[in-house]
């Protein structure tokens, strides 16, 4: 179709609207003007105008509001995501290189049956995206991190880093987060744990919350976050922002990452020296997963009480190693990041992730060892009962793995608990009993206690 011949008002196909479309984002993205999804409607409509041109396209009144119609459609939305992205429940949305698309409403992955179309319909959903987070996305930059209007986190790879085709990862950040009461009604945290952690809280303890990839870190600490007194400041710095305190007082700094030069970049390190300039009564570190740990720990060093934040471990006990590695990208020496370590940190709380559940299954505490060491004591466990297959009682399905357990090392001749003892003292709690009876499969124990089994929370993955 030629210029001299042009399509007359009214006959413009969904397939021609289509490109109409395609066309004015890539003229956006070519300027690096605004981006798509935030045009004002007056230029939208100049830039549908434009683009129906340069096709040999005449645009009638009719034509030109259909045309801004699906333009608001596929500019500012998810396209066919659309249809389940208005699911509360949903967390996750997981598009694999094959074309599968994977939903997690919170009870884990299922398989979704929707039809995105082929590659090139994948690839194009996903350049869009990055281009409605204000990113660029192509064969110069095959990967990107953005975080599209209302919080949405985008994650995407083309090929040939994703040799299968175009990956997409989408999450969604709920905007009012979880209150500790929810989280116990949720089976998170065990009811016995829950003073534990008031206790922690009010206490003005400095602690880490560990554990796997979506184990739910962020969420129990934007639930621990929404305890503290309503006089105190919050002072939260993300990379990005998804901890939702139900708290009349936070200020929040989010990470930039650097533009398609390199420029322009602002990290967590640099923002936290920003936010002990800005009269934080607790200071927050969403994740720590960088050279960030040298200035928190330093904060915490400095009476900034109350401190917290998430690492990525597997259990407590590992957790000095991970922020020792961390601390050498600041260029802090191991013992160094020790005995900060050692002087700053109180508490770690742990969580597991087993299958669709989440919940804290340790309490661990952290004082100095020797001159220059640290040590974690475990203080409070949850054992998790596993029976064998077939024996478990009607209509619950029974685990098919067990616990391994082995016998509690010696402590003296006193059945003392010097973890539990230490992490009573720090938090101004009275001694635990015995053991507290959670549920019928779960119990809490002060761990470990001589003449009983230890069970540890990863000894079933060994």
């Amino acid at each position: 179709m030629s210029p001299a011949e042009p399509v007359p008002a009214g006959n413009l196909d969904d397939t021609l609207l289509t490109a109409l479309v395609e066309d004015v984002r890539i003229r956006l993205a070519t300027r690096r003007a605004v981006p798509a999804a935030r045009i004002p409607d007056a230029d939208l409509a100049r830039e549908l105008r434009e683009a129906a041109t340069a096709r040999g396209v005449v645009l009638g009144v009719s034509d030109l509001l259909g045309a801004m119609s699906r333009a608001g459609a596929l500019l500012g939305g998810l396209g066919p995501l659309d249809a389940v992205a208005a699911d509360p429940a949903l967390t996750d949305v997981l598009v694999n290189g094959d074309g599968r698309v994977y939903l997690d409403r919170g009870n884990g992955l299922e398989e979704a049956d929707l039809d995105l179309g082929g590659e090139n319909e994948v690839r194009a959903l996903a350049v869009r995206l990055a281009s409605l987070g204000g990113r660029r996305l192509d064969e110069a930059s095959p990967y990107v991190d953005a975080r599209l209007p209302g919080g949405v986190r985008l994650h995407a790879v083309l090929p040939p880093l994703a040799p299968e085709g175009t990956h997409l990862s989408l999450r969604w950040v709920r905007r009012t987060g979880f209150s500790l009461e929810e989280l116990v009604a949720a089976g998170t945290v065990p009811p016995a744990l829950a003073e534990v952690l008031c206790a922690l809280v009010r206490s003005r303890a400095a602690f880490l919350v560990s554990g796997g990839t979506g184990a739910g870190k962020t969420t129990l600490l934007g639930a621990l976050l929404s305890l503290v007194p309503p006089r105190e400041r919050l002072l939260l710095v993300e990379d990005v922002s998804e901890l939702a305190p139900r708290h009349p007082h936070v200020v929040r700094l989010e990470a930039r990452r650097p533009n398609v030069e390199g420029r322009g970049g602002v990290g967590l390190d640099e923002l936290v020296r920003q936010a002990l300039r800005m009269r934080p009564d607790r200071l927050v570190v969403g994740e720590c997963r960088g050279p960030e740990v040298r200035d928190l720990l330093a904060a915490l060093n400095t009476g900034h009480e109350g401190g917290c934040g998430t690492v990525h471990a597997n259990a407590p006990v590992e957790v000095p190693a991970r922020l020792e590695a961390l601390g050498s990208l600041a260029g802090l020496s191991p013992r160094a990041v020790r005995v900060q370590v050692a002087a700053a940190l109180d508490v770690i709380v742990h969580l597991r992730r087993d299958g669709p559940s989440r919940r804290v299954v340790e309490v661990a505490v952290v004082r100095r060892a020797g001159m220059d060491g640290v040590e974690v004591l475990p203080a409070l466990a949850l054992t998790i009962r596993r029976e064998p297959a077939g024996q478990g009682p009607p209509g619950r399905g029974a685990a098919s793995r067990g616990t391994r357990s082995g016998p509690a090392p010696a402590l003296g001749p006193e059945p003392v608990n010097p973890g539990w003892q230490l992490l009573s003292r720090r938090l101004g709690l009275v001694p635990a009993p015995p053991g507290h009876a959670v549920g019928s499969d779960d119990r809490i124990t002060t761990f470990p206690r001589a003449g009983e089994e230890l069970h540890s929370p990863r000894d079933a993955d060994r």
